[in-house]
């Protein structure tokens, strides 16, 4: 039985990620900031030190075959650059290089669609983008990724876009406290996509890349094959809720001019921009994404 760690694993993807490890016969060291973990066995519970620090990664790859790093500062903004690049690129520079040394088989990456671009693009992004991240999350994101490529480690790198599922934090459990309310919702103009993932589609993703032999030092972009406008998933969101969309039309222009009012002009690229990623090269490659964003929304807003 193959030995994997995953670090950060009580987060919003390990949550997820380990019983699934655990159920494909793996055997799971779920790597935590502070004990008690959020698991049982056999899942084998381990703790890390603060990433600011220098971690001792030695005893936590004792043994151990393959790696899923989820650990990292997951968000932007309120944060230095500084502790950016400490806790996402050099903590990742020192996990691949104890991995090396330790004989790992695989170091499977969870990067961010971040470390490719700003929070919207004018064009249809691949892996043959060139990457230009427009903030310090993204940029220490693609730096572990540089870094992982110079460390003669075998890797695969994977590049989510926003991940949403049970639990979800951040902008999409704002737009879910939205559309929880008992009231028509101003974005029936908004026509803009964006692409989304499931977190159980990443799962399958970490999974396949695990077992997928030539996923061998490549970088994938990661999301759910269909992308969605900010209308769709407003109406995703109340059709979990058994309510209807509720929706009417408001110009856009006039809405941004609303939001910059009341301080939140900065959530414009968010709401009127688009993002959208085409993960074909994963798909290729042999990984199937089973959750339909719509529903995969419903599922989350009616828990």
């Amino acid at each position: 039985m193959s030995r994997i760690l995953v670090t950060g694993a009580s987060g919003f993807v390990g949550r997820v990620l380990v019983p699934t490890l655990v159920s494909e016969g793996y055997d799971v060291r779920a790597a935590v900031r502070r004990l008690p973990a959020p698991f049982e066995p056999p899942v084998e519970p381990a703790t890390h030190d603060d990433l600011s620090a220098d971690v001792e990664w030695q005893p936590l790859l004792a043994g151990v075959d393959f790696v899923v790093h989820l650990a990292g500062i997951a968000h932007t903004g309120g944060v230095s650059d500084v502790h950016y690049d400490r806790i996402n690129h050099r903590a990742t520079a020192a996990l691949a290089a104890a991995a090396r040394a330790a004989g790992v088989k695989r170091l499977v990456f969870v990067s961010t669609i971040r470390a490719q671009t700003g929070p919207r693009s004018d064009r249809v992004l691949t892996e043959a983008d060139a990457p230009r991240p427009t903030d310090p999350y993204g940029r220490s994101k693609l730096a572990a990724e540089t870094a992982l490529a110079q460390s003669r480690v075998d890797f695969t790198v994977l590049r989510p876009v926003l991940v949403y599922g049970p639990g979800v934090k951040g902008n999409l459990r704002a737009l879910m406290r939205l559309a929880a309310l008992p009231v028509p919702l101003p974005f029936g103009a908004f026509t803009n996509r964006r692409s989304l993932l499931s977190v159980h589609n990443l799962v399958a993703a970490i999974v396949h890349v695990l077992r997928h032999a030539a996923s061998g030092r490549e970088t994938y972009v990661v999301a759910d094959p269909q992308p969605v406008s900010l209308a769709e998933i407003v109406t995703a969101l109340r059709a979990g809720m058994d309510r209807a969309p509720g929706l009417f039309t408001v110009p856009p222009a006039l809405l941004h001019l609303g939001l910059t009012l009341l301080g939140r002009g900065g959530n414009w690229d968010q709401i009127d921009g688009q993002l959208i990623v085409d993960p074909s090269k994963l798909i290729a490659a042999g990984w199937r994404p089973e959750v339909d964003t719509a529903a995969g929304l419903a599922a989350m807003a009616g828990k």
